[in-house]
C-alpha cells in the first residue's frame, strides 16, 4: 500500500509497519549501503580512511556522538550528512508536537487521541529532510529553549492549573524526538546547560518546572566541539562526556589534492567567470599551499586552527582579482598571475588567529610572508633547489637569469597590465624560456607565464633577486643595482 493512503491508525496497523528507533534506522540503513558500497557522506574528502571509518562504527553501535576538531573540518556537514541514512517517511500521529509514533505514543495529546479515536486516528507522514534539527551552544541558550517550560498564557487560554501538564511548552529537544539533533560547539553551553542533557542521555526523561515526565525520546545526539585547550569559554563538562557514546576527533586535509578537490567543490564561482579566466594548476596548488604554511606559522595560534574555508576564499578572491583586472584592460580573457595573489591578502587575515608576534608584525605581512613560504615550499616540485651559497665558479640552471638582471634594468611587471603587455615583457628574458623546457617541457601553453613569474619570485624569495613594490606594480631587478640605486 502507498504511504499517501495510509491516512488512519489502523491503516497504518493494516500495512504491517513496524515501529523502529532511530538509531536502529541509521544502523540497518548503513548497513545496507556499505553492502552496495555506497558512498553515505558524498563530498567529504581526505576522511575515507580516518573520520568515516569511526562515524559509521559509531553508528552500528548506535552511539551518541561527539565530533572533536578545529574550525573548518567538516564537522557539521558530516551531521547533515547523516540525514540520509534516514527512511524517507515515517508516520506521525497529526497535530502532536513531538513527533509521536502512532504505534507507540508518547505525549499526553497523543495517548488521548489515540484512546479516543483508536484505529480512525489520523497520521501524517514526516520526510527525513524535516528530521534534522540543530543548535549553536551559545551562553544565553536557557534549560527552557532546550527541554521545555510551563507557558502561562497556554494554561490561562485552557483555563488550567499550573498542576496540569497540558500547561507545559516543550523545548527543541522534545520537539526533535525521533530525528537527529546536532549541538554545534558543545563546551560554549554553560555547565549548568549541560547537565539539564544528563538524563535524556541516559534515562531518556525531563523534568520540566516540577513536572517529572516519562519521555523516552527517541533521539540521535551529535555534538560538535573544539578542543577544550582552545575554548577557553568552557567545557564539556566530565559527566556528559561520559553519556557520550563515541567521540571522533576530525582533522584538516593531509594533502594538497585533497585540499583542492575541497576548494573546487566549495568556491562559489560561477560558470561564466571559470570559463573566462584560466587558473594554472600550479597556481591552484599555491593557493592550497598558502592553508599549509598558515597551520605550521610561528605568527599563527597553532590551537585555533587555520579553516579549510581560507583557501576557499583565496580562490574566490584570486578570480575575482584577475576577472577585474581585464575589466580595466578589456581582456576578454585572461590567466591568473601570481601579482594577483596580492588581491587574496584580505581572504588570509580574515582567517587567521596571531600569536603575540603576529600581531607585532600585522596581519598583512603575516599574509605576505605566508605567499613567501608557499612559494619557497612548492618551487622545488617543479625545478632545481635554489641554493643559499654555492662555490663562485659553481654554475647553477638560474645564472643567465640572474646575468640578465645585472645586465639589464626597469624590468616591472604592472598591476593592470594587458595580457599582451604582461608576456611581451616576461619574454624579454630569454633564459626564462630555456629553464622551463629544460625542468618543464610538459608545461601548457596557458600556463608558462605563470611558470616564468613563479621562477622569478622563487629567485627573491631565495635572495638571489630584489622585488620592490611602487604604486602600480613589482620592480625587479639584481640585489647589487638595487643597492646602488638605494645608495
Amino acid at each position: 500500500m502507498k504511504i499517501e493512503n495510509i491516512k488512519t491508525l489502523g491503516a497504518l496497523k493494516k500495512a504491517g509497519y513496524q515501529s523502529k528507533s532511530i538509531k536502529d534506522e541509521l544502523r540497518d540503513n548503513l548497513i545496507e549501503k556499505i553492502k552496495l558500497e555506497e558512498n553515505v557522506f558524498e563530498g567529504v574528502w581526505g576522511y575515507e580512511n580516518s573520520v568515516i571509518p569511526e562515524l559509521e562504527t559509531a553508528i552500528l553501535s548506535r552511539h551518541n556522538i561527539n565530533l572533536l576538531g578545529l574550525r573548518g573540518q567538516a564537522k557539521t556537514r558530516l551531521a547533515r550528512l547523516m540525514v540520509n541514512l534516514l527512511d524517507e517517511y515515517i508516520p506521525v500521529v497529526e497535530g502532536s508536537e513531538i513527533n509521536d509514533d502512532p504505534l507507540r505514543p508518547l505525549s499526553r495529546y497523543a495517548n488521548d487521541l489515540i484512546n479516543e479515536k483508536q484505529d480512525d486516528t489520523p497520521i501524517v507522514w514526516l520526510h527525513r529532510d524535516d528530521r534534522f534539527y540543530e543548535k549553536l551552544a551559545t551562553p544565553d541558550v536557557t534549560v527552557a529553549d532546550l527541554i521545555g517550560d510551563v507557558d502561562p498564557i497556554k494554561a490561562a487560554n485552557l483555563k488550567l492549573s499550573y498542576a496540569d501538564d497540558r500547561v507545559i511548552h516543550f523545548g527543541m529537544i522534545p520537539r526533535a524526538n525521533r530525528s537527529i539533533f546536532v549541538i554545534n560547539e558543545l563546551p560554549d553551553l554553560q555547565a549548568r546547560i549541560q547537565v539539564s542533557l544528563f538524563n535524556i542521555l541516559q534515562e531518556g526523561d525531563i523534568q520540566i518546572r516540577g513536572f517529572k515526565l516519562r519521555l523516552p525520546l527517541d533521539l540521535q545526539f551529535i555534538f560538535t566541539a573544539n578542543p577544550e585547550d582552545y575554548t577557553n569559554r568552557g567545557s564539556i563538562v566530565t559527566p556528559l562526556k561520559d553519556r557520550i557514546g563515541s567521540q571522533i576527533l576530525t582533522h584538516y586535509p593531509e594533502s594538497i589534492e585533497i585540499a583542492q578537490k575541497i576548494t573546487n567543490q566549495e568556491a562559489n564561482a560561477d560558470k561564466p567567470q571559470l570559463e573566462k579566466i584560466h587558473v594554472p594548476d600550479i597556481a591552484k596548488k599555491l593557493l592550497e599551499q598558502i592553508s599549509f604554511e598558515a597551520r605550521e606559522s610561528e605568527y599563527i595560534d597553532a590551537k585555533s586552527g587555520v579553516s579549510a574555508r581560507m583557501s576557499i576564499t583565496i580562490f574566490e578572491n584570486l578570480l575575482s582579482t584577475a576577472e577585474r583586472r581585464s575589466i580595466r584592460t578589456s581582456d576578454s580573457a585572461t590567466s591568473v598571475r601570481l601579482l594577483d595573489f596580492l588581491g587574496v591578502i584580505p581572504a588570509i587575515t580574515g582567517k587567521v588567529e596571531l600569536v603575540y608576534e603576529g600581531e607585532q608584525e600585522g596581519a598583512s605581512f603575516v599574509a605576505k610572508t605566508l605567499i613567501a613560504d608557499a612559494i619557497k615550499t612548492l618551487f622545488p616540485d617543479y625545478f632545481p633547489e635554489i641554493q643559499k651559497l654555492q662555490h663562485k665558479e659553481e654554475v647553477t640552471p638560474y645564472d643567465k637569469i640572474i646575468q640578465w638582471f645585472f645586465d639589464e634594468s626597469n624590468f616591472e611587471l604592472l598591476d593592470d597590465m594587458t595580457d599582451e603587455m604582461y608576456k611581451n615583457e616576461l619574454d624579454k628574458i630569454k633564459a626564462l624560456d630555456v629553464l622551463i623546457d629544460k625542468y618543464q617541457p610538459e608545461v601548457a601553453k596557458n600556463d608558462r607565464y605563470f611558470f616564468k613569474e613563479f621562477v622569478l619570485w622563487a629567485l627573491v624569495e631565495h635572495k638571489k633577486l630584489n622585488k620592490s613594490r611602487f604604486t602600480k606594480g613589482y620592480r625587479f631587478n639584481d640585489l647589487y643595482g638595487s643597492y646602488i640605486n638605494d645608495l
